[in-house]
């Protein structure tokens, strides 16, 4: 396996950690335990930072000129971080409603 399959695959990796635990986070909010929500939200953004890190040296080489051939799994681990992104964005919008809804 050649380095940047690999780091496609950390790519998926990542991101789907990341998407993970923004869905925890959702879900312990609506059983009312905002710690465990909040801890769950904090690792979707380490896991998802990871992946932005892996993102950006694919990037940075590119620039580079250094650049491979796109791939399908490539398209693929783009597209299943950046839906993990978005969920983990909403997530924390869930999270904050659930907050409020309970304070009330």
């Amino acid at each position: 396996m050649g380095d940047q399959e690999q780091i496609v695959f950390q790519l998926i990796l990542f991101g789907g950690n990341g998407r993970s635990a923004a869905l925890e986070a959702v879900a312990a909010a609506k059983q009312g335990d905002f710690n465990i929500a909040r801890e769950k939200l904090q690792k979707a953004a380490d896991e998802l930072n990871e992946a932005h890190k892996l993102q950006s040296s694919l990037i940075q080489a590119e620039v580079r000129g250094d650049s491979s051939p796109v791939s399908l799994l490539m398209v693929h681990a783009q597209d299943h971080l950046m839906n993990a992104l978005t969920i983990k964005e909403l997530a924390a919008e869930f999270v904050d409603l659930y907050e409020t809804l309970n304070n009330r």
